[in-house]
């Protein structure tokens, strides 16, 4: 299928049905139903508009490339895999396995639940968005995340190149041997966070029920009030207002880290 427009169809049937829209060029998909596995794969300069894939619309989007997809509401399992150039805009995900291998995903204005999300992409990009997830992040090249809540558990981990501003970020573990994190105006939540990076900075944040905090990490903060507590950083200079505990030695590395009360 190429130039064309599908609007206002549903593509249900036997429970082994698949591929609609198989290597489709330049279309319009608008106010259409999908229940059928793999819908939009290998489709190129598409956008979709007002659609919904249902859960049993497995895998609705592999291979695909420059994509714009509004108001939709997803919850095919695996969804978008291996994509390129695909923008989400004011739309539902409900997806276990979303955004894996892909390259320039974006999303807007979108309320997300998953629970292994982004794995091993590139090049992402979080605006508006609500998302709750476990481990999310995982092995990312190139994130920037803006006014956004993270309610996860593994964030961050092995990512790199990440820039987080004015958001939320709830979880556990937070961003283990992770490189080039930085997170600004954030509010941080959770259990030992950020231990094992690799030049992690933390520029005018909050830090809540962070215990054993930077472990083995090469970091400059300026956090914002009290740190529970703070574990043999590997380097650099951690300023708070107030810490429960500072815990040194026991070591595996050489570890010169300081705590500096504001």
């Amino acid at each position: 299928m190429q130039h064309a427009d599908v609007d206002s169809c549903t593509f249900a049937g036997p429970a082994d049905g698949e591929s609609a829209l198989k290597e489709a060029r330049d279309i319009k998909v608008s106010n259409c139903t999908f229940a059928l596995r793999y819908p939009l794969w290998h489709v190129i300069d598409y956008s979709v508009d007002s659609i919904t894939m249902e859960e049993t619309c497995r895998a609705p989007i592999w291979y695909a490339r420059h994509g714009v997809l509004e108001n939709c509401d997803i919850r095919g399992v695996k969804a978008v895999r291996e994509c390129e150039d695909i923008k989400i805009k004011n739309s539902t995900i409900d997806s276990v396995e979303f955004g894996w291998k892909c390259i320039g995903l974006s999303l807007e204005n979108v309320t997300i639940t998953s629970e292994y999300i982004f794995f091993d992409s590139k090049n992402v990009s979080l605006s508006h968005v609500d998302m709750k997830g476990k481990y999310s992040f995982q092995y990312v090249d190139g994130l920037t995340i803006e006014s956004c809540e993270l309610d996860t558990k593994d964030a961050f981990w092995h990512s790199k190149n990440v820039v987080v501003k004015d958001s939320v970020v709830k979880g556990e573990y937070l961003g283990w041997f992770s490189e080039n994190v930085t997170l600004i105006n954030c509010r941080i939540i959770g259990t030992q966070p950020f231990c094992y990076c690799k030049n992690l900075k933390l520029v005018n944040c909050t830090m809540e029920g962070c215990d054993l905090s930077f472990e083995y990490s090469e970091v400059e903060a300026d956090v914002r009030g009290r740190i529970e507590s703070v574990k043999n950083p590997k380097s650099g200079i951690i300023t708070c207002d107030e810490v429960g505990e500072i815990i040194s030695g026991d070591t595996v590395m050489e570890c010169t880290g300081k705590v500096q009360i504001r």
